[in-house]
């Protein structure tokens, strides 16, 4: 009798990762080790330091892909781990935030609106990686969303519970949305108009400066309300195709 089929062919092994490949990784773990530490001063009542450990977040989640793209390392483990961190960082971190700096009083009402919040933010994420378009985002991010929210918290702002719950809500429903988002992502190397992203940059700093705890929440409902004036913040500080 011939046995031959019984034998396993051996496995081949696969190559390690590259450095190139691991540098972008690391530093999405600073992305989910600060969204877990937002969690963390949620849960002990700090809330205005666990909003800045979403703001912190958001500089990893920069980060991580402009290492990748620079290193030319990125690969779909990557993808697949950043899209983990960000369900922590921007959805759980600011949902946790959200209700216990204002729907603690509306337990039910607002544990459905945190809820909500982190599972649209879910489904964004899944359809981004899924759905790939051109342009602007399909729907708000949901670091834009994350960071709305949070910028409430930071700026001290004394909310309403019903309100809380409403606005968790509406930020849910825009995540999931179809309304146009402007995506600076698109800009490309040697494709940037260099005169309005010194403009940018310099009303940033000037409401940084002059706003202070209210900065990130001004520059966070500009970004909210453009989305609903159809404004391309790519497409603006990008050159015209003749150029």
């Amino acid at each position: 009798m011939n046995f031959k089929f019984l034998r396993f062919k051996p496995r081949k092994k696969k190559s390690s990762l590259s450095w190139r490949e691991v540098v972008p990784n690391m530093v999405t773990s600073g992305n989910i080790v600060s969204g877990v530490m937002s969690l963390i001063l949620s849960f002990h009542g700090h809330y205005y330091e666990a909003g800045w450990a979403i703001f912190i977040a958001v500089f990893f989640d920069f980060m991580d892909g402009f290492v990748a793209r620079g290193l030319g390392g990125g690969t779909q483990f990557g993808i697949e781990f950043d899209s983990i961190a960000d369900v922590v960082s921007f959805g759980a971190a600011p949902a946790l935030l959200f209700y216990g700096a204002y729907m603690q009083d509306i337990m039910i009402t607002g544990g459905i609106a945190a809820c909500s919040f982190s599972l649209c933010g879910g489904l964004r994420l899944a359809r981004f990686n899924v759905v790939h378009s051109v342009g602007p985002f399909q729907g708000m991010p949901i670091p834009a969303a994350g960071l709305f929210i949070s910028s409430f918290v930071i700026a001290g702002i004394g909310l309403n519970p019903i309100f809380a719950a409403l606005l968790a809500f509406a930020s849910a429903i825009l995540m999931v949305s179809n309304v146009p988002y402007g995506n600076i992502k698109a800009l490309k190397k040697g494709n940037t108009n260099n005169v309005k992203l010194a403009m940018l940059f310099t009303i940033i700093l000037l409401i940084a400066v002059f706003g202070k705890n209210f900065a990130p929440l001004i520059l966070m409902s500009i970004y909210v309300v453009s989305g609903f004036l159809r404004f391309d913040w790519g497409q603006w500080l990008s050159l015209p195709a003749s150029e």
